[in-house]
C-alpha cells in the first residue's frame, strides 16, 4: 500500500501504509509504537535515516508531528508527503535529501491524535478541537443548548439560518448564499430578511427562546496540555500538564531522543509559519534566538510563500491573556529548540490573492472576502452550498447551507492538497541540514618519551547551529557538554588525568554572522583535546567524540607526520554505529 498524501486517510489505511513503508525501505525506515491513544489506538513514530552511515541516535535529528487537532487533516497529509520525499530520495536522485539522510535523522509522527481525526473523517463526522476524552465532565454530560452534528445526514456540518427580525446577519446583495453583518445602524434594505446563524445541530432542552452554546462534552485541547506555561486558567488545558495519554507519550518520546535539534508541528489553517513565544514579546527573548528564527524562516518563506509570525506579537488577540501550554513553546522553553507551528492553507489568499489578516481567527472574513470565497468555491467544487429548507425538530423552519468549513476553509480541496504541502518537505530537509554536526578533523599521536604518546584530537562543529542550538538552551543549561575519550588497545593506558573529557559547547557557522561585520571568526567552533598515553604503538587507539545533539563520531589515531602542525584537511569523520 502506497502513502496517500493527495487525500485524507482513515487510521487503518494509515497504519497499513506505514508498515508497508518500513518493509519496503528496511535500511532507511523503521516504525515503532510510542504510546496508545485514549480510545486505544497505537501512536506511530516513523524514524528515517541512512543506517549505513550510523544509527539514528548517533546523528542530529529533526522532529515533525501532525494532527494534534482533529480537523486539521492537511497536517497529516504533509507528514506523509515528507515521508515520501525522504524514502524515495535515491530513486529521484535528490542529492540534497540524500545528504540529509546520511548525516541526519528524521522523526515523524503523522497522527498525534488518531481518535479525533477518525471522528472527523467518519461518514457522519464529529468535529472536536482535539481530544475525544470526556472533559471537563468525565461522565460526558451534555449541558442544555446547541449540540453540533449532521442533522440532515449529508455528511457535512454547515450553518443553519433562522429568520429573526433582530438577527445580526443578512444576505449579500450580490450572492444570497453569503451572509454579511447587518450594518451598525441596523438598517437593512426593504424586503431583505435578517437572520440568526447557528452551527448545524439540535437544541438540547430548548426553552423556546434562548440557545445556549455550552462546550462540547469533549472540549480539551491537547495543544494546551504541554508543560510550558500550563495553567488551568487557559481554557481547554486539561487536568494537569501531560494529563492526556497522547501528549504524555509524545513528550516522553521527544525527551528520550536528545539528538533532536529542531521541532515542527503541522497544523491548519492560515498559510503562515508561526514561532514562539505565545506568552512573551520578542523583546524578552534572546536576540540571537529571534535572529536565528528569522534566518531559518526566511528560507521557509522563500520555499513555501508562507510569512513568519511570532504568535505573541502578531496572533495574540488579547495580550493580557495569552494562550500557553503549546508544543512549540515547550520545545523552545524546556529543550531550547527552535520550534515551529506550520499553519497550512489560506483560503482567503486562494480566493483573493491577499494573505488573511492575523486576526482572522477572531474576526472572521470580511464581506468582500466571503463573496470572493463563494465565487472561488464555484470554480473548485460544491463547497459553498445554497440554503435549503429543513424542518428542525426544535426550531421549526430553518435553512441549512453556507461554507463547508471543514472541506475548504480548514483544509484545501483534495485536488489542491499536494501542491500546498509539497514545498514544506524541502523546508524540513533544510532545517535538518542546519543542525550542528560533529566531526573529528585531527586525531594524531606524537612521541614524547619512551613508549609515551601525546594524543591530540581536534573536534569541530561543522554545522550551522551551535551544539547547544539556542541561547536559551545555553542560559538554562539545557544541553549536556561535548565529551571526548579514547578507546585503547590492550596494554595501553592513560597517564595523568582522566580519559573522558568534558569540552563544553561549540559554536556553529551561524555564530560567525554575529560579529558586527568584522569578518574575524576565530575558532569558537573547534576544540582540541589532549591525552598522554603509554603504549607500545598508536595502532588501535580510537578517538570518540559525543555530543547529545551534534552526533557521535569516531576516528583512528595515527602517528603525526609533523608534531608542530595540526592539519585541517584530514578526511571527514564517519559516525559510529555503536
Amino acid at each position: 500500500m502506497v502513502l496517500a498524501f493527495d487525500r485524507f486517510v482513515r487510521f487503518d489505511e494509515l497504519t497499513a501504509a506505514l508498515h508497508d513503508l518500513a518493509a519496503t525501505y528496511p535500511n532507511l525506515v523503521s516504525l515503532e509504537q510510542y504510546g496508545t491513544s485514549f480510545e486505544g489506538r497505537p501512536l506511530w513514530l516513523v524514524t528515517v535515516t541512512d543506517t549505513s552511515t550510523g544509527a539514528h541516535h548517533t546523528k542530529p535529528a529533526y522532529w515533525v508531528d501532525a494532527n494534534i487537532h482533529s480537523v486539521e487533516v492537511t497536517g497529516g497529509a504533509a507528514a506523509l508527503h515528507l515521508l515520501h520525499v525522504l524514502s524515495t530520495a535515491a530513486e529521484r536522485n535528490d542529492t540534497t535529501t540524500l545528504q540529509a539522510l546520511r548525516t541526519c535523522t528524521f522523526y515523524v509522527v503523522p497522527r498525534v491524535n488518531p481518535d479525533g481525526v477518525e471522528a472527523a473523517l467518519a461518514d457522519s463526522p464529529t468535529y472536536r478541537r482535539s481530544s475525544m476524552r470526556p472533559w471537563p465532565w468525565r461522565d460526558r454530560h451534555q449541558w442544555p443548548g446547541l449540540v453540533e452534528h449532521d442533522i440532515d445526514g449529508d455528511g457535512r456540518l454547515l450553518t443553519m439560518r433562522i429568520v429573526d427580525p433582530h438577527g445580526a446577519w443578512m444576505p449579500h446583495a450580490d450572492d444570497a448564499r453569503v451572509m454579511v453583518p447587518v450594518p451598525v445602524d441596523g438598517i437593512v434594505p426593504t424586503g431583505v430578511n435578517r437572520y440568526r446563524l447557528l452551527a448545524e445541530g439540535t437544541i438540547d432542552s430548548y426553552d423556546g427562546f434562548t440557545v445556549p452554546q455550552p462546550n462540547n462534552p469533549e472540549s480539551l485541547d491537547m495543544n494546551r496540555n504541554f508543560p510550558a506555561g500550563w495553567a488551568r486558567a487557559v481554557r481547554t488545558s486539561g487536568d494537569h500538564p501531560l494529563s492526556e495519554p497522547e501528549i504524555d507519550a509524545l513528550v516522553r518520546a521527544i525527551v528520550a531522543r536528545p539528538n533532536i535539534c529542531g521541532y515542527n508541528a503541522y497544523h491548519t489553517s492560515g498559510g503562515v509559519l508561526l514561532r514562539p513565544s505565545s506568552t512573551e514579546s520578542d523583546s524578552k527573548l534572546a536576540p540571537f534566538d529571534v535572529w536565528t528564527w528569522n534566518e531559518l524562516g526566511a528560507r521557509g518563506t522563500a520555499l513555501t510563500s508562507y510569512p513568519v509570525h511570532s504568535v505573541y506579537e502578531d496572533f495574540t488577540w488579547d495580550k493580557s491573556s495569552p494562550m500557553s501550554g503549546a508544543a512549540d513553546d515547550w520545545a523552545y522553553e524546556h529543550l531550547g529548540l527552535f520550534g515551529w507551528t506550520t499553519e497550512f492553507w489560506d483560503l482567503i489568499h486562494a480566493a483573493t490573492g491577499k494573505r488573511a489578516r492575523t486576526d482572522i481567527w477572531y474576526t472572521g472574513p470580511s464581506a468582500e472576502e466571503e463573496l470572493a470565497i463563494a465565487r472561488w468555491c464555484d470554480q473548485h467544487g460544491p463547497y459553498y452550498l445554497p440554503w435549503k429548507p429543513f424542518d428542525h425538530p426544535q426550531l421549526g423552519a430553518v435553512e441549512i447551507g453556507g461554507l463547508d468549513w471543514f472541506r475548504v476553509f480548514v483544509n484545501p480541496p483534495p485536488e489542491l492538497l499536494v501542491e500546498e504541502i509539497r514545498p514544506h518537505a524541502e523546508f524540513a530537509v533544510f532545517q535538518a541540514l542546519a543542525a550542528p554536526h560533529l566531526e573529528i578533523l585531527v586525531a594524531t599521536a606524537t612521541p614524547v618519551g619512551a613508549g609515551v604518546w601525546q594524543v591530540d584530537v581536534g573536534i569541530a562543529n561543522t554545522g550551522w547551529l551551535p551544539t547547544h542550538i539556542s541561547t536559551r538552551a545555553a542560559q538554562q543549561n539545557l544541553v549536556l557538554a561535548l565529551t571526548a575519550e579514547l578507546t585503547l588497545p590492550v596494554g595501553a593506558e592513560i597517564i595523568g588525568g582522566v580519559n573522558r573529557q568534558q569540552l563544553g559547547q561549540l559554536a556553529g557557522r551561524s555564530g560567525h554572522r554575529i560579529d558586527g561585520g568584522s569578518h574575524n571568526d576565530g575558532t569558537p567552533d573547534r576544540v582540541l583535546a589532549r591525552w598522554l598515553v603509554r603504549a607500545g604503538d598508536v595502532a588501535g587507539i580510537v578517538a570518540v567524540a559525543v555530543h547529545p545533539r551534534a552526533g557521535t563520531v569516531q576516528r583512528e589515531v595515527t602517528a603525526a607526520a609533523d608534531a608542530t602542525s595540526i592539519s585541517t584537511t584530514t578526511p571527514t569523520t564517519t559516525p559510529t554505529t555503536s
